[in-house]
């Protein structure tokens, strides 16, 4: 027989799973993608049961398996949801409660309790204190599951990310591991030291016997079981942070390169060589390890993107769908005064207040759901100008161009708005989904199925360039409008103003 010609991804999101099958061009020859329930059970909380990301999961993968001969699969990446946190047993691969989303804001009282040590652990991981991240996550579900704790230190609880979970599953118990970019996002890596922090799980009280061993991101990650995969076992040979990973697919290895994935949330990511630098209002964190070098990355995490679109579709119920929204913006030539500030799990990068909630502002007689529309997508531009703002300055080095990719980029009217919002070009590729690409880049190159970056990269595709069009007097002028009602945000929320 011929040898493999496809690879395969899986991609764990936050929302919805997707399956990906590419050839050696880059080209997708299969793919399926399926939606997964949010749980609400209380506010500011946010759940994900782990059988049903399971089921999910297995899900799209039998469904792009049935399209292909598994014999011409040379071998899987993974790439997920990072932050979030799962706790099951070693025994029987339970779950011991639901899994807490990476924008579950309940550990809120539980940073500041920690707040004597900010900056011992900034120091440390590159990261803010904050609930976002999986150290406070994991301390929570040891106090309130009862019995939890003495059972995580006699070693019979395992503790993962949303990739760790699905390998546990996929190798049928077999393999307990994750990569260095995901564990620098649970507030227990150390930057400097490249492992698991001592006194860090000292300081939250977390026992080292949960954690699962640290291997690079293109790695031996053991193989799945064949009933999962269409009667074959397949190598498992990448593991990256969803964001990672689609900084990889922009070829993020190259000096300069800037990426937002406009997805739930929204992250903007540059790579930074390889040492950490001093992230600022930002976030240090590792890209991936290959060949045993790593790479770091600065990074800007903003937790309501494509969210707030969400929102008014299934909070207000005035979207039928989340498509709706352009065209319903694209009937007013402006936003009219009206601007949304959709701090909807608090405000992450750069300002990093767990505390604001959502502010509308601008209000009048004549607002309409369009004014919304048009106000929740602007939104997402001038987010992203306030972090592309903040990494210039932290660089050193204002980027020329920004590449783009995720759901929310086939808005046309989103794209030409943030491209006049920076004043810069957008380059938008044929293949939006890249988080997938990149997690399949990995693993074809960590099995040889590519013969080096390059290579992988030249498949890349642009499917087009937005270039600014608006005088820059108008863009200050809007960008004011949005700085003043993140200021009454951040007032709201009983701290200074930017």
């Amino acid at each position: 027989m011929s040898a493999p010609d496809l690879v395969l991804a899986l991609d764990l999101g936050t929302t919805a799973n997707r399956a990906l099958l590419v050839d050696h061009r880059g080209r997708v020859f299969a793919q399926a993608h399926r939606e997964f329930p949010q749980h609400y059970p209380a506010p500011g909380w946010v759940e994900h049961d782990p059988m049903e990301l399971w089921r999910c999961a297995q899900a799209v993968l039998n469904e792009v398996l049935r399209e292909v001969d598994p014999e011409r699969v040379a071998c899987l990446g993974i790439a997920n949801q990072r932050e979030t946190t799962l706790l099951w047993e070693r025994a029987t691969g339970r779950p011991v409660a639901n899994a807490i989303v990476w924008q579950d804001r309940r550990t809120a009282p539980m940073c500041e309790a920690f707040a004597a040590q900010c900056h011992i652990i900034r120091q440390r991981t590159g990261l803010p204190l904050d609930p976002y991240f999986s150290a406070t996550k994991i301390r929570w579900l040891l106090d309130e599951v009862p019995g939890l704790e003495d059972r995580a230190r006699a070693g019979e609880i395992a503790f993962g990310t949303v990739d760790s979970w699905a390998l546990w599953q996929l190798t049928g118990g077999k393999v307990h591991a994750t990569d260095p970019g995901n564990a620098s996002r649970t507030l227990l890596f150390n930057l400097v030291l490249h492992g698991f922090d001592r006194e860090l799980l000292d300081l939250f009280g977390i026992p080292a016997e949960i954690l699962p061993e640290i291997r690079q991101s293109g790695d031996d990650f053991g193989v799945t079981e064949a009933r999962l995969t269409g009667g074959r076992a397949i190598p498992i040979a990448g593991v990256m942070g969803d964001q990672q990973a689609a900084l990889f697919a922009q070829g993020g290895w190259q000096p300069g390169i800037v990426k937002n994935t406009y997805g739930t949330g929204l992250f903007l990511l540059t790579a930074t060589g390889n040492s950490p630098i001093d992230p600022g209002d930002l976030v240090a964190t590792v890209a991936w390890e290959l060949g045993g070098r790593t790479t770091y990355a600065l990074e800007g995490s903003v937790f309501v993107g494509g969210a707030a679109i969400q929102w008014l579709r299934d909070g207000l119920g005035i979207l039928p769908t989340a498509a709706a929204a352009e065209e319903l913006a694209r009937r007013l030539a402006s936003n009219e005064g009206v601007y949304f500030v959709p701090a909807l799990a608090g405000l992450g990068a750069p300002y990093w207040d767990p505390d604001a909630r959502g502010l509308i502002t601008g209000l009048t007689r004549g607002t309409r759901p369009e004014h919304l529309a048009r106000a929740a997508l602007e939104a997402i531009a001038y987010q992203t100008r306030d972090v592309v703002d903040e990494m210039a300055g932290l660089t050193g080095s204002p980027p020329n161009l920004l590449r783009v990719d995720g759901g929310a980029t086939a808005s046309d009217l989103l794209m030409q708005f943030q491209a006049d919002i920076l004043g810069i070009p957008i380059e938008r590729p044929a293949l939006l989904e890249t988080t997938a690409l990149g997690a399949a880049g990995v693993a074809g190159l960590t099995t040889g199925f590519w013969p080096d970056a390059e290579s992988f990269l030249a498949a890349r595709r642009v499917e087009r360039t937005f270039a600014p069009q608006m005088q820059a007097a108008e863009r200050d002028r809007l960008y004011a409008g949005w700085q003043q009602a993140v200021a009454r945000t951040l007032s709201e929320a009983g701290i200074a103003e930017p």
